[in-house]
């Protein structure tokens, strides 16, 4: 992790206190200030260009930063004073060290390294004598490939003349292995006495032998075809040159390699650092999923417990009321029956028994359609009873079922995050040249296009679901509608369970402040007309007495009690009638605040709160005898 890109969380006053911590991560090696190559750099300022300092620049860099820039946070500067400290401390001992990387050395050093050779590695074959018969072999490049195969020449360029003789170049490559090649092709003519010497002592009488040697300064300079390619294609060079150049090569890619592995040590900690914090992150995220799940069906658990015992109760009282209903037509047949004995021998009696009996045929009649009615009332009961419990079974499960839509998602998230922070450590730890490396990685991204696959198919789900659930809250909202509908012609006066009209101002405040002010006659005049242009005022969408502020981080809507209209309303009228007024425009921002026009809603009068489908058919139950008197 890299300090620079902390923000600061210490005052000024602070950074002396702050210093031992970074400085014990020095001396414990987390953060490197030594190389690999003995070259020193600055641990917080990885994003920087330069990260080779001597001793002296670096302590110079760490005391600048830590006492002197105004433009570094409290929190970097107590880290660069951690960093000088160390230098002095610990670090003291590479003042005066120079700090030569340790660089391989070749294998073999070649003897006489002061001799000039033209480099790249190259041999000249002279004297080829040709014949008729064998002039296309001996002028062709693929005779003397074979011949000097076991040298391993790159190329062999041949220079024929008019003569049928020719002369060749053997071309070998630019390496010491090249250069091992081409002395022991010297020495292959050498030995058998067709070497340079032997070629310049013996050049009036060759004969038809071919003579074979290193290609060297003389033979650069010489005139002739083979002095002009070897110009061309050549440089001369010393052995000793050659291999200077090479070590000052090697010294630059080591130092390189051993900056570009240090920078790659710093992205890998940072890299596990980030993923150990996002599978922290995860796990308490799935620990506190579990925890809500539990909760959840802990609570549908008591809510299907509650619902058994409610239509339990239900189907009681409904046994109870048929039973009472029996009782009293049981009690009419007896009566009927006695009646029907009982002959008057008077016709006052027989007109009086015809009364009677017409009178008992009427309740009889009555409890008959009361009876019927009974029965309706409970079939709708009934029928709203298990409408009610299907639909909240299909609420549930289709709860459930985007639960566990949210189980699989989370979790195809976590391993996809997972597979891109192996992705990413593989992409730094592997090479290109890797097989392995390389399938693997091939492996991982099948396997995380095969999670995004699956991911996408399961948010489509999910859109799915959350249509059927809006569904199925419509229907809801559509049975609240009817049960408001019916309520208001079956409930009448005050109860626990009924109907209230949200936004609609209380008249009774009004007739209260103005029975103070007016006299008696005119009170509920004035009162009536200061409610109606009150609640007029609340229809304006142009009045709008809120304000959005952020409380613990999220934006909420409260009253904006320096509204003009609002303090004017309660210097002149009071605190009742204004109070009166903020509930209305409460309600009418809760529950309509597009249309600002009164509704009805289903309301528990008893806890001041919006009423439940369940508390709704359970108040009905409850009641359905007053309310089926109250109807008949």
């Amino acid at each position: 992790m890299d300090y620079s890109s902390e923000e600061s969380d210490i005052s000024e006053s602070e950074i002396n206190d702050h210093i031992e911590k970074p400085y014990e991560e020095l001396r414990t090696g987390k953060y490197k200030v030594k190389g690999l190559n003995g070259n020193l750099r600055c641990p917080f300022c990885a994003g920087k260009k330069k990260q080779d300092y001597k001793y002296k620049d670096l302590h110079q860099h760490a005391s600048g930063v830590g006492k002197g820039s105004a433009n570094r946070s409290a929190k970097q500067k107590a880290n660069h004073l951690a960093l000088a400290k160390y230098l002095e401390t610990d670090l003291a001992s590479e003042v005066d060290q120079i700090k030569n990387p340790i660089l391989p050395q070749p294998v073999a050093q070649p003897p006489k390294q002061e001799d000039l050779y033209v480099w790249p590695w190259m041999g000249i074959i002279s004297n080829i004598v040709c014949t008729k018969e064998n002039e296309d072999t001996l002028l062709g490049t693929e005779h003397w490939l074979t011949r000097f195969k076991r040298f391993q020449p790159v190329e062999v360029v041949v220079f024929p003349d008019e003569h049928r003789m020719g002369q060749a170049i053997v071309k070998f490559s630019q390496d010491w292995k090249g250069f091992m090649n081409c002395s022991e092709f010297e020495k292959l003519f050498e030995t058998e006495h067709r070497g340079k010497k032997d070629w310049h002592a013996q050049k009036t009488h060759l004969g038809s032998n071919c003579y074979g040697w290193c290609a060297r300064a003389d033979d650069y300079d010489s005139q002739g075809p083979i002095g002009e390619f070897l110009r061309i294609k050549g440089q001369l060079r010393t052995v000793s040159d050659i291999d200077r150049e090479a070590a000052q090569s090697r010294n630059h890619v080591v130092a390189n390699l051993a900056n570009e592995i240090d920078i790659t040590n710093e992205n890998l900690n940072e890299l596990q650092y980030k993923y150990n914090e996002k599978t922290m992150s995860l796990s308490r995220m799935l620990e506190e999923k579990d925890r809500l799940h539990y909760a959840f069906e802990e609570e549908t658990r008591k809510l299907q417990r509650l619902a058994r015992e409610n239509v339990h109760r239900i189907f009681e009282e409904q046994e109870k009321l048929n039973y009472e209903l029996e009782t009293k037509k049981k009690r009419l047949d007896s009566r009927s029956k006695e009646l029907n004995k009982r002959e008057a021998l008077t016709e006052r009696e027989r007109q009086k028994l015809d009364e009677e009996k017409k009178k008992h045929d009427v309740s009889n009649n009555s409890l008959q359609l009361a009876s019927m009615e009974q029965k309706r009332s409970d079939e709708n009961v009934l029928r709203l009873v298990e409408e009610q419990k299907r639909e909240k079974e299909e609420a549930l499960n289709k709860i459930l079922q985007l639960e566990k839509q949210l189980d699989a998602k989370q979790k195809l998230e976590m391993e996809i995050e997972e597979i891109k922070g192996k992705l990413q450590v593989m992409k730094h730890l592997g090479e290109e040249d890797d097989a392995a490396v390389q399938k693997k990685m091939k492996d991982m991204n099948d396997e995380l296009e095969e999670k995004v696959d699956n991911l996408n198919d399961m948010e489509s789900m999910n859109h799915v679901l959350i249509a059927k659930e809006r569904q199925s809250n419509d229907e809801l909202q559509e049975a609240r509608k009817q049960l408001i509908s019916g309520l208001g012609d079956m409930i009448s006066g005050r109860t626990n369970i009924g109907i209230k009209r949200m936004g609609e101002i209380e008249l009774k405040a009004f007739q209260d402040a103005c029975k103070q002010r007016f006299r008696f006659e005119d009170a509920n005049m004035q009162a009536s007309k200061l409610c109606s242009l009150w609640q007029e005022n609340l229809k304006n969408p142009e009045w709008y007495p809120f304000k959005v502020v952020n409380i613990n981080g999220t934006h909420q809507e409260i009253l904006n009690e320096e509204d003009e209209k609002l303090r004017s309303l309660k210097q002149e009228c009071g605190d009742q009638i204004c109070e009166a007024v903020v509930t209305a425009m409460k309600e009418i921002n809760e529950y309509n605040p597009s249309g600002r026009y009164i509704i009805s809603e289903l309301w528990n009068f008893k806890e001041e709160r919006k009423a439940t489908l369940k508390e709704v058919i359970s108040y009905i139950m409850k009641n359905i005898k007053t309310l089926k008197r109250k109807r008949t």
